[in-house]
This record gives structure tokens, sequence and C-alpha cells, in this order.
């Protein structure tokens, strides 16, 4: 039942593996299917960048955590970077390699559990270090000879902060906006240790045990942002970062590093060059960028409905299955339509004008407005583009809609693989 134009993937990059082959009809609907080849692209990228500007690469997990590929992602990334226990206990378990941990907060339970799963724990300010600092160096101490024997690291610790130079357009995005709460900004840092000075706490003793420095600050952008935000650090941090105990500085997520236009040799610039000014070991966390345009959710027609204009019910939904369309927001490309823009009646558009809509009760469970060649039938199958980051992360069972199954696609040999489908139980065992 479905059409040629609705079966072909757009084109993302010349050359770049994408669907080629796919069928939405070899899978349950709804359905997330990840592309393997696209995923090997994107890690090869970022293998690259890795050894081209010494640095560390990460997976961010809060962004993309479909543990079935992890295996594309060991020998190419240094490990993956967590927001929390949930998340460390993930990269320990699937990824098993260099596991860093940042949490605007922790309960003592999960930080006693963080000491023995994580490399790298970030906190979010001084205080905060503070309290758990005899804890955590007690950690490191009793650590430290058998993480030497296993040729590991020792156990490490830093403070993130907020480099008050704001980059991002959509503020719910924006950790440097006004009064955030992820971070500290210098001004914080220096009356933090100037509490504990009243306290007749020296700052060396405040900062022993802490190595690194965080920051994260972008959201799906270039490397000119990144190169803004650096020289705003090195304004106002950059006496910090000489500090010979400062071994190591993470440069957060957001850098869209993988997208064609992506300026990488000057990422590599920036990042060489920070770390031969410094003496630090630099880290970078992608998320979106190890699976941008690697995954598509496949949904069906459920029903059309008209109210002014054909109201398509499909058996996804936006707020239980891709929740960043709302929340950014925007309109997911469908692969054969165009997004209309503006408001109906789209008297002009010369196709099928549609409003495409979930199952929930939410009245603005809606995808956006389209346009197709044609009408929509019955069972049909659809394509939504560039499902794979923050969607599986982000899905919810309201309403008590079924999770989408998960599967695999290979571009190179066209092979389908469905690892997971969901049902009741699973949407049961979550509630009590």
């Amino acid at each position: 039942m479905v059409g040629d134009a609705l079966r072909v993937p757009p084109t993302f990059a010349d050359g770049r593996p994408y669907f080629r082959g796919f069928d939405p009809a070899s899978v349950p609907s709804p359905c997330f299917v990840v592309d393997r080849a696209a995923i090997d692209c994107n890690v090869q990228i970022l293998r690259e960048v890795g050894r081209a500007g010494d640095c560390k690469i990460l997976a961010a997990l809060k962004a993309f955590s479909c543990f079935a590929v992890f295996d594309q992602l060991h020998d190419a990334l240094s490990g993956a970077c967590a927001s929390g226990l949930h998340e460390a206990l993930l990269a320990r378990e699937k990824l098993n390699k260099e596991v860093h941990v940042f949490s605007p907060a922790y309960t003592e339970d999960e930080l006693s559990q963080l000491l023995v799963t994580a490399d790298h724990i970030v906190f979010n300010n001084l205080s905060q270090w503070q309290r758990f600092q005899s804890q955590c160096l007690a950690a490191e101490a009793n650590q430290r000879e058998a993480r030497q024997q296993e040729g590991c690291e020792p156990l490490s610790f830093g403070i993130r902060m907020n480099p008050e130079h704001s980059e991002g357009t959509v503020s719910i995005y924006d950790p440097c906006a006004p009064l955030s709460r992820l971070g500290v900004t210098r001004r914080q840092w220096n009356t933090e240790l100037s509490q504990a000075a009243a306290r007749g706490v020296r700052e060396t003793d405040v900062l022993r045990g802490l190595s690194g420095l965080h920051f994260h600050s972008l959201c799906e952008q270039g490397a000119k942002p990144l190169e803004r935000t650096l020289a705003a650090i090195q304004s106002c941090w950059g006496d910090i970062l000489q500090r010979p105990e400062i071994r190591w500085f993470n440069m957060g997520g957001g850098h869209h590093i993988t997208k064609p236009d992506y300026d990488r040799d000057l990422l590599v610039k920036m990042v060489r060059d920070w770390r031969e000014r410094f003496n630090v070991q630099v880290y970078l966390e992608p998320g979106e960028a190890i699976a941008i345009h690697s995954g598509v959710l496949v949904a069906s027609v459920l029903d059309v409905h008209d109210n002014g204009m054909p109201q398509v019910i499909l058996d996804t939904s936006a707020t239980c299955h891709m929740p960043d369309t709302l929340e950014m927001p925007y309109t997911p490309e469908i692969w054969g339509a165009d997004i209309l823009a503006g408001a109906p009646p789209y008297a002009e558009a010369g196709g099928w004008a549609v409003r495409l809509g979930g199952q929930t009760c939410l009245a603005g469970d809606v995808m956006g407005d389209y346009l197709f060649a044609k009408p929509l039938s019955i069972g049909q199958r659809l394509v939504f583009d560039d499902m794979a980051h923050y969607t599986m992360v982000k899905t919810s069972t309201f309403n008590g809609i079924r999770l989408p199954s998960i599967a695999l696609y290979d571009s190179r040999t066209g092979q389908v693989e469905v690892i997971k489908e969901f049902g009741y139980r699973d949407f049961r065992d979550r509630l009590s």
C-alpha cells in the first residue's frame, strides 16, 4: 500500500548510506528503525576527529541509548557520558569503556553506586563537591591500586562551569540562560571560595581532589558557536584552567560534528590549541552527532477524520514517541511529503493537504500539516525522518499508548532485524 514516493529516503549527503532499499512494510508499526550503515558513517567521522584532534569522544546516552548498536561504538569512541546512575550503569554494562557522569545533584545512595561505576564524576557547584569531597577522595584512594593494575586512570572529579555565553536560540535548551541551575558561574565560584574561607577552610582544601572542568552550552550547532564560547571561557576562566591540578577539560555536547556542512577542520584546530595551551586532555560528548540521520519512525494510518481539513490519525504519537517535536518545537520531515508552512486553508498547495495527529487524548498531539501528492489510505505506512536521537530515550506510555518496536536495518545488506517489541506488561510494570 506504500507508494514509491513514500519509500524513497531523502538525500542527506552524497555517498552516505541511509535506508537504501528499505521497505517500511518490513517492520511492525509503529517502529523505530536504525540503519547500522548510517551509524557506522557517523562513528567513523567521530573517530577521525578524535584522532586528528588528539581528544577523546564520548557517546552522550541522554540523546541515544540504543545499546544494540554499541558494538559499533566500542572501538571508535573512548566511552560514554551519563546524566545519572541508570545511564552510567547501562554504559558500564553495555559499552564498558570510560564512563563520565554529570547530574545537577546526587543523592548519597546514587553517588555511592557511581563511585564504583564511573570514571569521571562532575559536580554542579563547589558546595556540593565539599559535601561529598571526603567520600569521593576515600573512594579514589581505595580504588587507586586496583585501577592501576587494570590499566585505568584514577577515579576523577570535576566541576561544571557556566560560561555565561548563550549561543542557543531556544530557551528550554539553553544552559547559559539567566537564572540557569546548570553549572557554576565564575562569580558563584569566587563567592563559594570566600564563604569557605570565612568558615576557616582554605581554597586549596576546597579544591583538593578536583582535576577537571566541564561545560555544555551548545545545541545542534556548528564550530563557530563553539569558537565564541571558548573565547568567553578563556576570558573568564583562563586562570583556573592554568592551574596544574586541572588535567582535563570537557567541552560537552551539542556539536553537529557529523553534519555535512560542519567545519571539522576548525573543531580540530580549536581542540588541539586548547589541549596545548592548557595542557589538558580534551573530551567531547556528542549524542545527536552519533545518531543524526541514522533512524526513522515507521507509522500507519488508522483513520481519516475531516474537520475543515483532513485529519489523519496515526498509530504513533508526537507527545509519546517524538516529544522533541512539541518541546523544540519543530515539524518532522516525512518521506514523500512536504511540510506546509503558514495556516490553513492551503488553497494553493496543489496536492492533498492534511494534518497528522496521534492517538492520545491530548488536543495538541499533532505532528504538523503536510502536503501529499494524493490522499492517504487506511493502513498506509508513513516514514518520519531522522528519528533516532531524542526519541527512543524520551518515549512514554501516556494514555497507555504502545511503545514503538525497535528494529535494525543495514543499507549495505538490506537485512532487517526486529530487536524489541512492547506490549501491555511494559505499560503495567511501570506503574503500581
